[in-house]
């Protein structure tokens, strides 16, 4: 049976959704400066449009993205984590944002809780692993919640933290702070939850750390992202 294209009811074409929700996610742009640069293209949409198809194909762009990502790297599961939480205001009260970053810097899993205790740890941690599997080495800051969440699963023997140790994990969240600057806070812990994780996604997909290569070979991969991007949810 031939799956179905998700833009089968959009009178626009997918071309223009997929660069419309790319350039909203992987630059730290408001939903007004996409429609302005949408129309010195000439493409005529209002910002509420460009809300809509972040909505729609977000989730859709980005579990495509994981799917593939998460087959090529069930073979290296033994890689070393880094896991590190931030303070996120939504209306005016304080949650916290966790992360497992990779060694090269790349989000595996954000998660959104209200509290910071050992039951949010653990849930977050389970979630991870039962995605990516279990890894080598995890390392994290002086929280106490991360001991006591890797006793209860029982791979506390894992656990690296130090100073200065952790500092790819924390500069992970510089991408997010930035957006976050840019969508003037956000008002629910869904949206926050399902925007972190779609822009994580994108993140991965088009970081080719440009400093660490040569001219030539980050052309080539990006080129290859931007091809990838562009065949998402294709039939």
């Amino acid at each position: 049976m031939t799956k179905r294209s998700p833009f089968r009811y959009f009178k626009t074409s997918p071309e223009i959704i997929r660069l419309a929700v790319m350039m909203y996610v992987r630059f730290p742009l408001s939903l007004r400066n996409v429609e302005d640069l949408l129309h010195e293209r000439g493409i005529e949409v209002s910002h509420e449009t460009i809300r809509f198809w972040w909505n729609r194909f977000g989730p859709l762009f980005a579990s495509e993205i994981r799917r593939k990502r998460i087959c090529r790297m069930r073979c290296y599961s033994n890689w070393p984590w880094h896991l590190e939480e931030v303070f996120v205001k939504i209306n005016g009260e304080r949650h916290y944002l966790w992360r497992a970053v990779d060694h090269e810097g790349e989000v595996l899993e954000s998660f959104v809780t209200k509290r910071r205790d050992r039951t949010a740890a653990l849930k977050f941690m389970k979630k991870t692993m039962k995605r990516y599997g279990q890894p080598e080495v995890i390392v994290t800051d002086k929280l106490r919640s991360y001991g006591a969440a890797m006793k209860v699963i029982g791979n506390a023997w894992k656990q690296e933290s130090g100073r200065w140790k952790n500092n790819r994990a924390e500069n992970s969240h510089l991408p997010f702070r930035r957006r976050e600057r840019a969508m003037h806070r956000l008002r629910c812990m869904r949206s926050l939850q399902k925007f972190v994780s779609f822009h994580a996604s994108v993140s991965n997909h088009f970081k080719k750390e440009r400093s660490l290569s040569q001219r030539d070979h980050f052309k080539m991969n990006r080129t290859a992202a931007l091809a990838e991007w562009r065949g998402l949810c294709a039939t």
